[in-house]
């Protein structure tokens, strides 16, 4: 019979920890949260202070039944959740329900389940911190209060299925906002002038810089064609040489905001997918009989970039063993903390630097041996010592016209042996090698060639990029962001294009009579605000009922008024101006999930529909009369075609763009390519640098 009964979240976590405890502890799971809020009600009132009324989520009644029986059979109870707001909230819900004392020595808190780590935490058990479950406890009745009032009216006012949240919400303004900077964008011409020189028999590029004493930016064909006329012969003079070390330091070990980027940046994964997979190497593999099931990586939700002292032991070990000692870094370059994150924890590291990703190819998936490979290369790499590269900039001047030439080389690799951190624009770290120059050596011309560019409006939000935006402007928390994205999709309110985010014509409406009637919940300032507030209550400087009481303050005037004043969105079916094929009654256009689509007007005696083709502002260059519009393959592939088919067969995957191209007057077309967008020509080749 044991002594002590361990109540920790996940089963997958019991068994392990059980092993390392020994016989006199029983592990048993919760399964997450047993109490909660009631879905049927609000389970909030204004009226009782804001107390919340917590009751048995369905379904959990025999586990906690299982939970009660077991801890009338043991000497004590340890709660071991998650160590963080919500598991606090876990623990702090188990202690009300099994009648635990929350001021005694019950909690216990680990980074990582190893061992070692298990056994520590033992020995130092503490009593539940009610200033982190009180945090946790805000943020749950302020969702619900946001929630529970604004959804209703968007189900009367719009259509049942609706919803409206404090993140939420701002992560959908973030996405309209940007589709509205790219619609009003005003693409700008500008110039740049190519060159190609020679010095000895070695060949180098140089760009077209200035007059000899300011940069000159280009912005038209006559500019640039009076500064060629300038340039005398093919003869250019090196008038200034600059050679300079620099140092390039790796990136620290992951957060959970940049380990959800990284992750879809170098593996395609989405937020979603990272969490999951994170949590299995947290929770334990089975890596074989003579260690069994142990957690692989550090607690997978954190904002913290710090590291212990053993894991840095361990890696120095390695690093040493594996590349030598000129690998090791002498000091860690401190990254600046951002102003609300919480410390609480490590980075997400491996558990053991020396379990290498080779040697478990044969314990893990394919998905999560490659992330696991991600994170350990990454902690490794942030111990190791910085690059050292050689740069070089060089002055070619002819006349007042001066061209400069950049080059690099890797003097000393460092973390860039093991580890490059990806980047959103695709850019590498690549070796540019420049012939050896003096001042006063003279250089020879092979080419000059001027070519015209134009601005290209922001890029859409990529799910890496919106997860960086929002941890910057302090929007969520770690446990929040994949939540946020994964709830703004399955509503409706945005889809995935190209794996960037569109808002939907119904994002648009609901955002359009948030924005309205409910400015504060999509002001980026005041959810940032309310974030640092439960930062607050976590530390112990602010009470959680004045929070929610200075936030209802305002909400319920703005909910009242919303109520009485907003009007009925009438989402009409609007004629689509042809028939059915099927059965001859009018099409017409509905509003569903993911926007606008054709369907026939006598549902549900017919079923057809149809996707609208969208025009895309382009005529079409085979039959001159048709406009370019986007189209769907049978495999959901886009593709862009004549709007005169069968008539017209012009059809293109790359999407046609609204000007000719500036050297032979054919069709530009955007062209997806590995490091973004890029405009080139359809029949010559003229092409412009690749955005994203």
């Amino acid at each position: 019979m044991a002594d002590y009964l361990v109540i920790v979240e996940s089963p997958a976590k019991a068994k392990t920890i059980e092993r390392y405890l020994g016989k006199k502890y029983k592990v048993k799971a919760s399964v997450g949260h047993v109490r909660d809020l009631p879905r049927s009600q609000m389970g909030v009132s204004a009226e009782n202070n804001f107390e919340p009324k917590y009751i048995t989520i369905r379904g959990k009644g025999p586990v906690l039944q299982e939970l009660k029986s077991a801890a009338k059979k043991v000497k004590k109870v340890y709660l071991a959740a998650d160590p963080d707001r919500e598991g606090e909230a876990i623990a702090w819900h188990l202690a009300t329900a099994l009648n635990i004392d929350i001021h005694s020595d019950c909690r216990v808190v680990f980074n990582e389940i190893t061992k070692d780590a298990i056994i520590e935490s033992f020995k130092n058990p503490r009593p539940i911190n009610m200033d982190l479950v009180d945090a946790q406890q805000t943020r749950r009745i302020l969702d619900r209060l946001v929630g529970y009032n604004i959804s209703p009216i968007l189900w009367k006012k719009v259509k049942k299925g609706l919803s409206a949240g404090r993140v939420q919400s701002v992560a959908l303004r973030m996405i309209i906002d940007r589709e509205n900077e790219i619609k009003n964008f005003q693409p700008e011409e500008y110039w740049t002038i190519e060159g190609t020189f020679e010095k000895g028999k070695k060949s180098f590029d140089a760009l077209y810089y200035g007059n000899g004493k300011d940069k000159i930016k280009l912005t038209n064909e006559a500019q640039v064609k009076a500064i060629l006329k300038d340039v005398k012969g093919t003869n250019f003079d090196v008038v200034n040489v600059t050679k300079k070390e620099r140092k390039r330091n790796a990136a620290p070990a992951f957060t959970t905001s940049s380990l959800q980027q990284e992750a879809a940046r170098k593996l395609n994964f989405r937020a979603k997918k990272t969490m999951m997979l994170a949590q299995q190497l947290y929770e334990g593999i089975d890596i074989g009989k003579k260690e069994g099931t142990v957690g692989l990586i550090t607690y997978m939700r954190t904002d913290s970039t710090r590291i212990s002292d053993t894991a840095k032991a361990e890696a120095v070990t390695y690093i040493e063993d594996k590349y030598g000692k000129e690998y090791i870094a002498t000091e860690i370059k401190q990254t600046k903390k951002a102003s609300n994150a919480q410390d609480a924890h490590e980075a997400i590291r491996p558990t053991s630097t020396m379990r290498t990703p080779d040697e478990l190819k044969a314990v893990l998936s394919r998905d999560q041996l490659r992330l696991y490979r991600l994170i350990w290369e990454r902690f490794i790499a942030s111990q190791m010592a910085p690059a050292v590269l050689d740069t070089v900039a060089v002055d070619l001047q002819n006349g007042d016209v001066l061209f400069r030439a950049n080059g690099s080389q890797v003097k000393f690799a460092g973390f860039m042996k093991l580890y490059i951190e990806g980047t959103d624009d695709q850019t590498e770290e690549t070796t540019k090698l420049l012939p050896e120059m003096e001042i006063g050596d003279q250089v020879k011309s092979l080419e000059i060639e001027p070519k015209q560019h134009f601005t290209q409006p922001p890029p859409r939000y990529s799910e890496a990029r919106l997860v960086k935006t929002m941890e910057e402007l302090g929007i969520g928390r770690p446990s929040t962001y994949a939540p946020t994205l994964d709830t703004i999709q399955r509503r409706g309110y945005v889809v995935l294009d190209a794996k960037r985010f569109m808002p939907t014509e119904l994002g648009e409406i609901v955002h359009q009579l948030v924005l309205e009637f409910f400015p504060d919940i999509i002001n980026i300032e005041f959810t940032a605000q309310m974030e640092q507030d439960l930062d607050d209550i976590e530390e112990g400087n602010r009470q959680w009922k004045k929070v929610v009481e200075e936030f209802y303050k305002d909400f319920e005037v703005h909910v009242k008024h919303a109520d009485e004043a907003m009007e009925k969105v009438v989402i009409k079916d609007e004629p689509a101006g042809e028939d059915c094929e099927l059965c001859g009654s009018p099409m017409v256009f509905k509003l569903g999930r993911y926007g606008k689509f054709m369907a026939c007007s006598n549902f549900p005696d017919c079923r057809n529909t149809k996707a609208i083709m969208k025009p895309i502002g382009v005529k079409c260059p085979s039959c001159e009369t048709g406009e370019i519009v986007e189209r769907k393959s049978k495999t959901k592939r886009l593709f862009y075609g004549c709007n005169q088919y069968p008539e017209c067969e012009f059809v293109s995957w790359d999407k046609p763009i609204n000007r000719p191209c500036p050297k032979c007057s054919a069709l530009l077309v955007e062209k997806k390519i590995k490091k973004g967008v890029q405009i080139q020509c359809t029949k010559c080749d003229y092409e412009e640098a690749p955005t994203q």
